[in-house]
């Protein structure tokens, strides 16, 4: 991530309203449960999981990222099937290699992301909210609330 780089800090209020809107989108499928991206997809997950009143919740574990780059993609845990009648969800679908190898292990599942980028938005079958391929997002789990200094003091 370079000095130029866009970068958005997005808050826990911003991020629960568009996962809603999100589960809002999935009303009246006939779901068996939620397969969430581990760890991006653990907390949409969540909030589909409760405001579809869904109880089979399961991972998909895949590692593709360090602090603030994209590495090497490791399927850390897979589960059974082909995820019929499933929603396969993430916080963000980027350059789609992890989104690619989810749709391979799960074809029939329904791949719902929380926001999306150009490069990879056509993996997913629903997506919220579009940011431009090069912002980088800081989600509410990996920042801190700290003193902010005023411009004049």
């Amino acid at each position: 991530m370079s000095e130029a780089t866009p970068v958005y800090y997005l808050t826990w209020d911003e991020f629960h309203r568009d996962s809603r809107t999100l589960a809002r989108q999935l009303v009246g499928g006939n779901w068996k449960g939620i397969i969430c991206i581990a760890r991006g997809g653990l907390i949409p997950g969540g909030i589909l999981a409760r405001e579809l009143n869904l109880r089979v919740v399961d991972t998909l574990c895949i590692a593709s990222y360090d602090h603030d780059q994209q590495g090497q993609i490791n399927v850390l845990k897979s589960v059974a099937g082909d995820g019929d009648g499933y929603i396969l969800v993430d916080d963000l679908v980027d350059t789609g290699k992890t989104a690619e190898i989810a749709r391979e292990l799960l074809p029939k599942a329904r791949f719902v992301t929380v926001y999306a980028k150009p490069k990879a938005m056509a993996l997913a079958d629903i997506f919220i909210r579009e940011f431009s391929q090069d912002t980088w997002i800081h989600f509410p789990w990996d920042i801190q609330h700290s003193y902010s200094k005023p411009l004049i003091s």
